[in-house]
């Protein structure tokens, strides 16, 4: 037994947590936990996740992580960034990316707005036409003119018109005017996730005109995982079997970030959408994701 693997067991003892219990709590396997305590790093799947393990155990058992692998570092291999134990999975599917499920409301979208479109050219159409009925009421009302009564006496004038004919001529030139046509509603945008390139070897997504922010990883062999919103806090840090998945509600974050352990067996989805590796998965297993969430459009 390693002096680290001792450390790690009396911390356990003390808190009085069996293999059992830790394995519950970090949900690594109890052979590679009794493999860590015996110093037997060989039984691992590899290096980079003896030292996510090892901190898995040490947080579980109320121990500093940083400092033990301070303290210990020569007895812990060194991992490097891309080093991630290759799983038992078939290289076609290694090299497959999850294809892209458009949204339903993207889908209906063309017939929303061609729908849109007929009703405003109505309304539209509707308002420009004349209205010439009234009009023309008027002037048969005005051609028809009563005649002069024979009677009068010739010494009276005969009038031209009456009151009502210099009304209707007044409204003549005075037309109503049309009704003011009414603005149709601007179409409000719609929540978008775009890719914004790489830098290094971290990926980097915008989320555009999103009312909420929230993010699924489903794991379809074996692989570690790491959350952590934009103030540094962290949401999530351990191993999905396959099978398994998790979700975080991050509305209100400015931003996330998710690292994937091993990229071919693992979804990551925002707002449902799937999220596109940027660097080729058979090259770079392992995938750094920074989501940043863009203010929506006025």
């Amino acid at each position: 037994m390693t002096e680290l693997g001792n450390r790690l067991r009396e911390a356990r003892e003390a808190k009085k947590l069996s293999l059992a219990d830790v394995q519950e709590i970090t949900k690594i396997q109890k052979r590679y936990l009794s493999g860590i305590e015996e110093g037997n790093y060989d039984m691992m799947p590899g290096d980079f996740y003896i030292r996510a393990f090892i901190k898995q155990y040490a947080e579980a058992v109320g121990l500093d992580a940083e400092q033990l692998f301070e303290e210990y570092k020569h007895e812990i291999p060194a991992a490097s960034d891309d080093e991630v134990p290759q799983r038992e999975i078939n290289a076609e599917k290694a090299r497959t990316t999850v294809p892209a499920e458009p949204s339903k409301l993207l889908e209906y979208l063309p017939k929303i707005l061609v729908g849109a479109f007929i009703i405003g050219a109505v309304f539209l159409v509707w308002f420009l036409i004349p209205k010439n009925e009234p009009n023309e009421v008027a002037q048969d009302e005005e051609s028809t003119v009563e005649a002069p009564n024979e009677e009068v006496n010739s010494g009276e004038e005969a009038v031209s018109g009456t009151p009502q004919d210099s009304e209707k001529a007044e409204e003549e030139q005075d037309p109503k005017p049309a009704a003011p046509q009414q603005e149709k509603p601007a179409a409000k945008p719609q929540p978008a996730l775009a890719a914004a390139g790489v830098n290094g070897k971290t990926a980097v997504y915008h989320l555009k005109n999103a009312d909420k922010f929230e993010v699924s990883v489903l794991s379809k062999g074996e692989t570690w995982i790491g959350v952590t919103d934009g103030s540094g806090k962290s949401h999530f840090s351990g191993t999905l079997t396959n099978g398994q998945s998790q979700t975080f509600n991050l509305t209100g974050q400015k931003s996330a970030k998710v690292i994937v352990g091993y990229a071919p067996a693992t979804e990551v989805r925002v707002n449902g959408q799937p999220v596109k590796y940027q660097l080729p998965v058979d090259k770079q297993v392992r995938q750094d994701i920074v989501i940043q969430v863009q203010p929506a459009a006025q």
